[in-house]
């Protein structure tokens, strides 16, 4: 009984680094994390896959990519597609009468992360 419960364990312990958006981000099984948008058509509650793998880690046994691992990939289901809060940028000279104010929002997706093989 003892050695299937350090089996579960090790299961939940493996994790991988994907790259996407221009960023990494070390995720394991059931992380839901915040990525920059995806191009393409995704809905909430849709499948994408990461290809770009970094590294796999599964019960100590790592696995390094240069730069990535083929054949390796990241499964995850969109929960949720939005913008975050708006940045104001102010551009001001005092003097000259120059400003100018811009503001933005960045869009960003939540996935959940379903499998890593």
């Amino acid at each position: 009984m003892a050695t299937a419960k350090a089996k579960k364990t090790a299961q939940t312990n493996a994790f991988a680094v994907i790259a996407t958006g221009g960023k990494q981000y070390k995720v394991s099984v059931g992380d839901i994390v915040k990525i920059e948008k995806l191009s393409g058509e995704h809905k909430v509650g849709g499948k994408v896959v990461f290809s770009d793998v970094l590294l796999v880690d599964d019960a100590g046994k790592t696995t390094v990519g240069a730069p990535f691992i083929k054949g390796s990939k990241v499964e995850a289901e969109v929960k949720e597609i939005g913008r975050d809060a708006k940045v104001v940028v102010v551009h001001y000279k005092q003097k000259s009468k120059y400003f100018k104010k811009y503001g933005h929002r960045q869009p960003y997706f939540k996935v959940e992360i379903k499998a890593i093989a």
